[in-house]
This record gives C-alpha cells, sequence and structure tokens, in this order.
C-alpha cells in the first residue's frame, strides 16, 4: 500500500516538473522573442526617454519651473523651445537648448515645451504656448521683459542667434566686442553646505 502512495506521489512530482520546465521554456521563449532591443539614437525619429537628459545631459530643463504666463507676468526675458522627443532634429537641437541655460539660466526662463502637450483649440490667449506654436519643431520664440517676440523661428536656429537676441536683451555688448561668456556649472559644489 506504501508503494503504491510513493509511486503515484513519484508520478506527480515527476508531472510538476515538466511542467514548470515548459513554463520555464515558454518564459525563456518569450523573453527572448519579446525582447527588443534599444535601436533609437540622436539620428533617428524614434522616442528613447527625454531628450534635454539622454542628449544634452540636462534634466533640469524639464519640467520647466514656470509657465509661460507666469514668466510673462514676471516680467522676465524668456525662451520658448517646442520640441518632440522623438524627433531627430529635436534631438540633435537639444544642447542648444542646454547652452542658452548654461549661459542665461539664472536671469531667463527657459521653457521647453512638448507639442504633444499643446491642447488642440481654435484659438489661443497670447500667454499660452499654442499661440505663438507654428507647426514645427525644433522652434525657439524669445521674449524680452516686456513680453514682445524678439526671435521666433523654426529649425536648428544656431546658439550664436539666440545669444545675440539675449545679448540685447540684457544691454550687453555683441559677441564679437566682447570676451567670451562664462559657463556655469550645474554641479556646483558648496563647501559650506558640506559643514
Amino acid at each position: 500500500m506504501s508503494s503504491i502512495k510513493f509511486s503515484f506521489l513519484h508520478r506527480q512530482i515527476a508531472d510538476w516538473r515538466r511542467l514548470v520546465s515548459k513554463c520555464l521554456l515558454l518564459v525563456t521563449f518569450l523573453l527572448i522573442v519579446g525582447i527588443q532591443p534599444a535601436f533609437a539614437g540622436v539620428n533617428d525619429d524614434i522616442y528613447d526617454g527625454n531628450m534635454f537628459v539622454v542628449y544634452a545631459g540636462n534634466g533640469s530643463l524639464v519640467p520647466s519651473k514656470f509657465t509661460l504666463a507666469q514668466s510673462l507676468a514676471d516680467k522676465r526675458p524668456t525662451v520658448l523651445a517646442f520640441y518632440l522627443d522623438d524627433s531627430r532634429d529635436c534631438k540633435q537641437y537639444a544642447i542648444v537648448i542646454s547652452r542658452i541655460q548654461e549661459f542665461y539660466g539664472k536671469v531667463t526662463e527657459i521653457i521647453p515645451i512638448s507639442v504633444d502637450t499643446i491642447t488642440s483649440k481654435k484659438t489661443y490667449e497670447p500667454t499660452e504656448p499654442g499661440y505663438y506654436y507654428s507647426g514645427g519643431v525644433p522652434q525657439v520664440v524669445v521674449f524680452n521683459q516686456s513680453g514682445e517676440v524678439i526671435l521666433n523661428k523654426q529649425g536648428s536656429v544656431p546658439f550664436e542667434e539666440i545669444d545675440d537676441k539675449l545679448r540685447e536683451v540684457f544691454d550687453l555688448l555683441p559677441r564679437t566686442e566682447t570676451v567670451q561668456l562664462k559657463r556655469r556649472s550645474f554641479n556646483e559644489f558648496s563647501s559650506e553646505l558640506a559643514k
């Protein structure tokens, strides 16, 4: 009688082992077939994350600290940068927006706007990003302290062109007549905080 129970138990264990091994084999197969390697890069239109983090090394830009309405109300010079995370042109342009922050980040509001987040309406107020969006990316719009648009261009606008406009806003000498702007470090170490 006990040998019958032992034989039955032995078959049950063998059946469970086969079932478990088949399940593991199936899961392994599905993982191998289902996992696609990441082929996204700076030269394609494939989404691979926040482009400012991935391609400009600057995660501090998104989300922006202020809205356009707040920035205009505070009378701060503002740079709107319209983009898409899955656009090769925007990925390549991300470093320019990061450079603007590098030099002007303490005195200018830089507001990257993913065009996917612009709600579709018939009309927009001048305090809404959709009012300035012209339908293509990348696009840069620069406002002075009075809220006037002093630059509104689509495409890969060179840093120097944006720099020239911001120099006018801040009444700085032209690039040809001044020393280079000093870069800010994003990861400055403060010995005062370490105490």
